[in-house]
């Protein structure tokens, strides 16, 4: 089992989050996040003034999946959240040795 985490624009979760789960990643976390990359942020005047901010708003979402979802899953999402620009986000896969449903005891792939 695989855990996959996915940083992207605010503006592709919708459509990644369908995909995902058309693709059988039932079980999907979402967290408003901030952070900065290789991007430099961004400018916005506020009374006058010009005020720069490093941080970029993003969104994670992360799901655990058999290891043979895995590449299909990296596709779609590099497919749909892919714009060409800094800030498109990052694909991070993990190991997962150990998943278990607490409600009724269900261990492995039967816990997803």
């Amino acid at each position: 089992m695989k855990k996959i985490e996915i940083i992207i624009r605010r503006e592709k979760v919708d459509a990644v989050k369908k995909k995902l789960y058309e693709m059988g990643a039932t079980g999907i976390m979402l967290s408003n996040i901030a952070g900065y990359g290789q991007d430099d942020g961004y400018v916005q005047k506020y009374r006058g003034k010009e005020y720069t901010f490093q941080t970029v708003q993003k969104m994670k979402l992360e799901t655990v999946v058999k290891n043979e979802q895995v590449g299909p899953i990296i596709q779609i999402v590099m497919d749909i959240a892919r714009t060409g620009k800094h800030g498109d986000g990052r694909i991070y896969v993990y190991d997962v040795s150990e998943v278990i449903r607490i409600r009724t005891g269900e261990r492995g792939t039967d816990a997803l």
